[in-house]
């Protein structure tokens, strides 16, 4: 449905770098980490990112969807949101399933996707923080943030393996 990294002409440099991947992972720590701590200035530097990647106004919009999908996602997941401060080159669990879904999503890979939501969300709020998702991931498909696909069985080893640990 949407075109893969190679297609684009963006298939090389650092995952984490890339815009889609950051705009994701970036965006969910900075927005998670206002939630938690109380303090607009998180949030701030996520506004912060999305325009200066997307531009003001598209930035806006895309931060509308992010920040509906973790509000969401707080109140339905299986457990508290964790995350790496912001700019670090490791994930938790948490992103890993975060990333995911979204570019299960983005790709098609319904599989993946579904794998993600399982692990993340408690089984009768699925349906919601799926929407929320699904939100997200397509405005940022339409403004040419396609994230790189995550094969299920990298996902299925991440959801295996023992709690705080880091996967890259």
């Amino acid at each position: 449905m949407y075109p893969r990294a190679s297609e684009a002409g963006q298939g090389t440099g650092c995952y984490f770098d890339r815009a889609p991947e950051k705009l994701v992972l970036e965006g969910y720590r900075r927005w998670t980490a206002g939630f938690e701590t109380g303090s607009v200035i998180a949030w701030e530097m996520a506004f912060g990112l999305y325009s200066e990647i997307l531009g003001s106004r598209e930035g806006n919009r895309a931060l509308s969807e992010l920040s509906f999908f973790i509000r969401t996602l707080r109140h339905c997941a299986l457990c508290p949101l964790k995350t790496f401060p912001f700019g670090s080159h490791h994930v938790c669990k948490e992103e890993c399933l975060t990333l995911g879904l979204i570019a299960g999503l983005q790709n098609c890979d319904m599989l993946a996707a579904r794998t993600c939501l399982n692990a993340m969300a408690c089984p009768s709020r699925q349906e919601e923080v799926e929407n929320a998702a699904i939100g997200f991931a397509e405005t940022l498909a339409e403004l040419d943030q396609v994230l790189l696909p995550i094969p299920k069985f990298a996902i299925d080893d991440i959801i295996s393996r023992p709690l705080r640990a880091k996967y890259h």
